[in-house]
């Protein structure tokens, strides 16, 4: 099996100009931080965590009963997919470009893979990302979401780019008629601590909830998850998020212009704190690998059906200062 590609840290350590990951780069966030030093590290935390699944409740409005605790959105992805094997699931669907751990549980667990325009076997699982990963962009599959999903299929929207949403406000949808993954570290700019949760959707039985519990490790999300989990439903850290999306406005602006000026084609449709962008070379891996030598860190785009492209995530004007002159030296 192919090794999945991520971006971030890597052999030669942390890029000082990193454009790979889709984090806010206004974070990490204060008052999170302050958050995790303050917790009980010395124990473990509540294994039932009755606390934080009943702030994260009045935070979203939903009964306590639908959320769900995770270590991370990926091991979210890989306990659902193994729910629906367990409940005879035969197929998965993905968006054309899509995060890869969505396909890699698919094919641990050998489903048949389908695109959105095949006809897939039922029981059937079907992911979307809004805004999308790479593109940033609207998904497609909400037209066909309308229609009351079958008696075995389960729809599952990854809403971890909602909060970094940049282009004016994210569009309503029906998020009560399909499971939701929520990953609060991205919109707080701290990827290093892993804890998720998920909101089932409101025709999900308790039977169903209560499988998905029990195919958790113990003590899922550890006394540092637990608290960044409890910081993202602040007042003070919501607040904190909404100025720093008028500061990732202003520097998306400012990156778009720097990649005009370097003749890199930007695809359209992006709504997020990042984007793709078609470069103007022909040995990708070349360039990208000069780029990390300088401190400067691109996302290949090739695992994710693009090739000849890459993400970018929205940095601070200094780091766009430093993607420029790298470049600058390699032509």
């Amino acid at each position: 099996m192919a090794e999945v590609t991520h971006g971030g840290t890597d052999a030669l350590g942390v890029p000082a100009h990193d454009f790979s990951t889709n984090r806010n780069a206004c974070g990490p966030c204060p008052a999170a931080v302050m958050a995790l030093r303050a917790a009980h590290v010395a124990q473990y935390p509540d294994p039932h965590y009755t606390d934080l699944r009943a702030q994260l409740a009045a935070f979203h409005g939903v009964a306590v009963q639908r959320i769900l605790i995770g270590g991370s959105s990926s091991e979210l992805i890989h306990r659902i997919t193994l729910h629906v094997v367990r409940c005879g699931g035969k197929s998965v669907q993905f968006p054309q470009h899509h995060y890869g751990d969505y396909l890699q549980a698919a094919r641990v667990w050998r489903l048949a893979l389908c695109s959105r325009t095949e006809v897939a076997a039922p029981p059937l699982l079907s992911w979307a990302c809004e805004p999308s990963s790479p593109l940033g962009a609207l998904e497609d599959i909400w037209p066909a979401w309308q229609a009351a999903p079958a008696p075995k299929e389960w729809r599952v929207l990854d809403c971890a780019y909602r909060p970094l949403w940049l282009e004016g406000e994210a569009p309503e949808r029906a998020l009560d008629t399909v499971w939701q993954l929520w990953t609060p570290n991205k919109a707080l700019g701290m990827t290093g601590v892993r804890a998720a949760y998920a909101i089932a959707p409101t025709h999900a039985t308790a039977h169903e909830l209560q499988a998905l519990r029990d195919l958790a490790a113990s003590w899922v999300a550890g006394s540092h998850g637990v608290a960044m989990l409890q910081a993202w439903v602040s007042e003070e850290v919501q607040q904190w998020l909404a100025q720093s999306r008028m500061t990732l406005q202003r520097w998306k602006a400012q990156q778009l212009a720097l990649c005009q000026r370097l003749g890199w084609q930007v695809l359209p449709g992006h709504q997020a704190n990042y984007f793709v962008a078609r470069l103007p070379i022909e040995d990708m891996a070349a360039a990208l690998a000069a780029l990390r030598k300088q401190g400067v860190k691109l996302r290949d785009c090739a695992s994710f059906g693009l090739p000849g492209h890459v993400r970018l995530g929205v940095l601070a004007p200094v780091s766009q200062a430093a993607l420029e002159r790298a470049w600058l030296s390699l032509l």
